[in-house]
């Protein structure tokens, strides 16, 4: 007799195979399944026609084709937008203890040969680009910080940490899931120690020449913009003999960066003074000379327009402000918040000087962003060039099925 758990029929127009199981599933309209034979791992709640069964949110369920075919296996999410986030295309792939191993193993194994023994502070898992959707997973030392994100990844959090303590024997894995997305997933805010020992309230890294530290309880993201390590060297490029503003400054990364380059001044503008204070002692660890370094607490937009009207000039600006985009109804609002620092920048940099100018907001399409920047140096009435394109570090991938995973975005741009 037929097993009545699942039944595989063999398709003779476009599909090799047609799965029905006992498990839920989702049945996507007509046509709405492009994405997904691309290997996109989001479906979006618009995209389906009904849903069998009744799974609770987390668990783990079919997507079918509107003709019945098998797309993927994912979790559902029915408070979010996108409503599936997909664990595997594969249909004979079950999620269970033994995927999660391997998954992990593979994001694990792609940075250890590259950041491993190179520097203490580096990401392990990136979400959906290492086929894991909603899970951050960073290193700082001999401590683990994650990010459960979505529905899926909390519903196999207890697993998850299970698997990381294995491969990663760290001391200990405390969570920041305190961000605004949770709520989107129906997911309340929450941080604490999952694993082991509690982090200390500073966990020092090396990077390079230089050396931070970081809060990982209660600083930005988990603790530190580990996307930006390759654009804080290349600071250190530009940084000779120069006099740099820095704006949206957290605790000094491309400060620090710029004094080990050789710059005469450093100016960090940065809205909360307990990161300020941070950026003291980030000083102050890698033996610069604090003389050289001023901070400034204030924002952003209004020290820009104070300096501005004080005519004050600047070798080299940093523009790397916090995320201006969570949804796409924010994106003209967005677009009038960079152009606005743009402008206020191109008007402060002397001919000659450097900017380097940063999106982090996924939703802002690159073109956009330099159109963005074109425009405000065209109103400042500067020509500028862009010498060079800045993105973020190789240990946060981009699947190339999943091309929002290419958030940061940064242009070099020479003024005259």
């Amino acid at each position: 007799m037929v097993s009545a758990i699942v039944y595989v029929l063999f398709w003779i127009l476009d599909y090799d195979f047609l799965i029905l199981s006992d498990m839920s599933a989702v049945i996507l309209k007509n046509g709405r399944e492009k994405s997904l034979l691309r290997r996109h791992p989001w479906v979006f709640s618009q995209a389906i026609k009904h849903v069998d069964g009744k799974p609770q949110p987390g668990e783990t369920i079919d997507v079918l084709a509107a003709n019945g075919i098998f797309l993927g296996r994912g979790a559902y999410s029915p408070d979010s937008q996108i409503a599936v986030r997909i664990w595997t295309f594969d249909s004979s792939e079950q999620i269970s203890s033994s995927f999660f191993h391997k998954r992990l193993k593979q994001a694990i194994s792609c940075r250890s040969s590259s950041f491993s023994g190179r520097t203490a502070g580096y990401r392990l898992v990136n979400a959906e680009s290492d086929m894991l959707p909603g899970l951050i997973v960073d290193r700082y030392g001999d401590f683990i910080v994650c990010q459960f994100l979505s529905r899926g990844s909390e519903f196999w959090k207890k697993e998850i940490i299970s698997q990381l303590v294995e491969l990663t024997a760290p001391n200990g894995i405390y969570e920041r899931s305190d961000v605004d997305i949770r709520g989107k997933e129906g997911l309340p805010s929450t941080t604490g120690v999952l694993y082991g020992e509690e982090p200390p309230d500073r966990i020092e890294i090396e990077e390079g020449q230089c050396r931070f530290l970081v809060d990982v309880k209660h600083g930005h993201k988990t603790g530190f913009y580990l996307d930006q390590r390759d654009n804080r060297a290349c600071v250190t490029e530009f940084a000779k003999d120069t006099e740099l503003l820095n704006c949206f400054a957290y605790t000094g990364g491309f400060g620090v960066s710029a004094l080990k380059g050789g710059a005469s001044r450093v100016i960090n503008v940065e809205a909360s003074a307990e990161m300020l204070k941070l950026a003291e002692k980030n000083i102050e660890i890698n033996g610069l000379d604090a003389c050289k370094v001023e901070n400034v607490e204030g924002d952003v937009f209004q020290v820009l327009r104070k300096y501005r009207d004080s005519r004050r000039e600047f070798d080299l600006i940093i523009l790397d402000p916090p995320k201006f985009v969570n949804s796409r109804n924010q994106l003209e609002q967005a677009c009038r918040g960079y152009k606005d620092i743009n402008l206020l920048a191109f008007k402060l940099l002397r001919p000659g000087g450097f900017l380097f100018t940063f999106s982090c907001s996924g939703l802002m399409p690159l073109e956009l962003f330099q159109k963005i920047v074109a425009d405000s140096a065209l109103d400042a009435g500067r020509e500028g060039r862009i010498i060079r394109r800045l993105s973020q570090a190789a240990d946060h991938p981009t699947s190339l099925n999943f091309p929002e995973g290419s958030y940061l975005k940064g242009l070099v741009c020479m003024v005259n």
